[in-house]
């Protein structure tokens, strides 16, 4: 099963959650070491994107998974979904890491696992990298801010 790794940004939010959200997230970091791809529920679509599975955890938190390999996940994003606000709406931040605009349409919402293989999506590393690079400079931006 995959060895997990966090990204800062990702370790943040983490750090910020409150004791329900944080029992939540602990479960499924387990399910997700134990059980592969098989812990998330879709993938996202799109340009990009469309290496990343997403799992909901808990009312309308959520959390975006990379697979580098079969051996090795990396925990992008945890966060809210809400589509009233922007601001703080997990999604939003994702597509402004990815230099996207977000969808107009509905998204489609396939399984993580490939049906064939049961393998994830695999995401370049320079995906992951690019993410990680956009999401410490927009945490140091926000530092500034305050």
């Amino acid at each position: 099963m995959p060895e997990v790794s966090i990204t800062p940004l990702a370790g943040l939010q983490i750090a910020r959650l409150r004791a329900k959200d944080r029992q939540a997230y602990d479960s499924f970091l387990r399910d997700l070491r134990s059980q592969g791809c098989s812990a998330l529920e879709y993938r996202l679509t799109g340009d990009l994107l469309e290496h990343l599975c997403v799992k909901h955890l808990i009312r309308n938190l959520r959390v975006v998974v990379a697979f580098i390999s079969p051996d090795e996940a990396v925990v992008v994003l945890v966060g809210p979904h809400d589509d009233n606000d922007p601001v703080h709406d997990v999604y939003t931040l994702l597509y402004q890491l990815a230099g996207l605009e977000p969808p107009k349409d509905r998204r489609t919402k396939p399984a993580c696992c490939g049906a064939d293989d049961g393998l994830p999506p695999f995401a370049d590393q320079r995906l992951v990298d690019d993410l990680v690079s956009q999401a410490r400079a927009l945490t140091r931006r926000q530092g500034r801010r305050r």
